[in-house]
């Protein structure tokens, strides 16, 4: 049989069509989000005189390779302005803003401004590993800008650009793409969310627990040795009625020596307390500023996007009505054509609403993924606990295990006692 192959003109409708691209999913480990960026936020407080003229930060950015010096108030700009273009995302919060009052020697002010700096830092990273806004001009601008006068040019940057509904090329299509059940997912997702985050406020404020406890535990060794050597440099006469003279000053010799093993045990645990607030309530935090945020964002959702939807239709049916009243009572006809180009202006803003309802839902629905996807961060942060008391534990061993003989030698030996090894 002599095959048959049909009409050459057949072959036009055989043309190939590109794969439908997966703009909704988000290909991301969180390794790849946390190469992204590393920044590092340090404090440069600058002084007038005793008193403190203003909190300054060096900001460090290891993607650009460049250092840029940043006031809380640039922050809090950039902050305004990245919730402006990317109101659909997870925007971090800022740490609270307060007047610095006094000098710069109080321990809470030191306090304060050590909590906020740590706080910025959190916020830039989150914002520097995130798969959108790291890839913006306002990012960019605000880790590299060098200029006198950044909070314009971030101003004037975002006034360029405009929001993301106005810049994202499927941004009037998202509907397409939005699973049927968008609504299921999102309600289900948020409940795990907010269970996830209300236990990690809970394991946080444990390990914040700790660290102070282990702090605490640092200077009660240090006072323990300082009475100790106050003991051994006891210089009162004895009465006569004691026994030996060699004795007790023997002994004071031991506590003196005795109390310099204590320094160093007050020591291991300060550095223990610092692992357990660097490596562990660090992490905690940053994981709890992710959540939080996205709890932020469901909200703005809910309370911002559907009703300002809402508010719009009830606004148009108020429209309606009056149209109809006014046509029924046969007012001027200019009177009826305004009401019909209102009616028109508000179909328009409602279509648009309504465009933006579904792109929320639509950036929702990565945002949600990009939790997901950051979730193994609980297992670093474990890790970083176990880590920290193992190799606490394993330092302060070392010490208390060298004191053990030496206790021996400095007083059973003096004193006629046996070791008890």
């Amino acid at each position: 049989m002599v095959p048959q192959l049909g009409d050459p003109k057949d072959l036009s409708a055989l043309r190939m069509q590109p794969a439908q691209e997966d703009v909704l999913t988000i290909s991301q480990t969180l390794d790849k989000l946390l190469e992204r960026d590393k920044v590092q936020v340090e404090l440069i407080p600058e002084k007038k005189g005793l008193f403190l003229k203003h909190v300054e930060y060096q900001v460090t950015s290891q993607r650009f390779k460049i250092s840029v010096y940043r006031r809380y108030s640039d922050f809090d700009v950039f902050h305004e302005v990245l919730l402006q273009r990317f109101a659909y995302r997870v925007v971090p919060a800022l740490p609270p803003k307060r007047m610095l009052k006094g000098v710069l020697t109080s321990v809470s002010e030191r306090e304060f401004i050590e909590g906020r700096r740590r706080a910025l830092g959190r916020f830039i990273n989150l914002v520097a590993c995130h798969p959108f806004f790291s890839e913006d001009e306002l990012v960019k601008t605000f880790l590299t800008f060098s200029g006198s006068d950044v909070q314009t040019r971030l101003r004037d940057t975002y006034k360029k650009m405009g929001d993301e509904f106005m810049t994202n090329r499927i941004a009037t299509l998202a509907k397409e793409y939005l699973p049927a059940d968008i609504q299921a997912q999102f309600s289900t997702s948020r409940e795990l969310i907010r269970n996830i985050h209300n236990s990690f406020q809970r394991l946080r404020d444990r390990a914040e627990k700790m660290a102070e406890r282990s702090q605490e535990n640092a200077t009660d060794l240090l006072l323990f040795g300082q009475e100790l050597s106050t003991l051994g440099s006891e210089a009162s006469p004895l009465p006569p009625l004691a026994p030996t003279q060699s004795t007790w000053g023997a002994l004071c010799e031991s506590f003196k020596s005795l109390s310099v093993e204590f320094v160093v045990l007050s020591d291991k645990a300060t550095q223990q307390g610092r692992r357990e607030e660097d490596d562990v309530v660090e992490k905690l935090n940053f994981f709890l500023d992710l959540l939080q945020s996205y709890r932020d964002l469901c909200e703005r959702h809910e309370k911002g996007v559907l009703h300002e939807h809402q508010r719009a239709l009830q606004k148009y049916g108020v429209m309606k009505r009056q149209m109809m009243s006014a046509t029924v009572q046969s007012k001027e006809h200019a009177t009826v054509e305004q009401l019909e180009s209102r009616i028109v202006q508000q179909e328009s803003a409602i279509q648009t609403m309504e465009l933006r309802n579904y792109f929320s839902l639509f950036c929702l629905h990565q945002e949600t993924q990009l939790i997901f996807t950051c979730l193994p961060i609980t297992s670093h942060i474990l890790g970083a606990f176990v880590s920290s008391q193992v190799q606490g534990h394993k330092e302060m061993g070392e010490v208390w295990n060298e004191l053990q003989p030496k206790l021996g030698s400095l007083f059973a030996s003096k004193n006629g006692l046996k070791s008890s090894n």
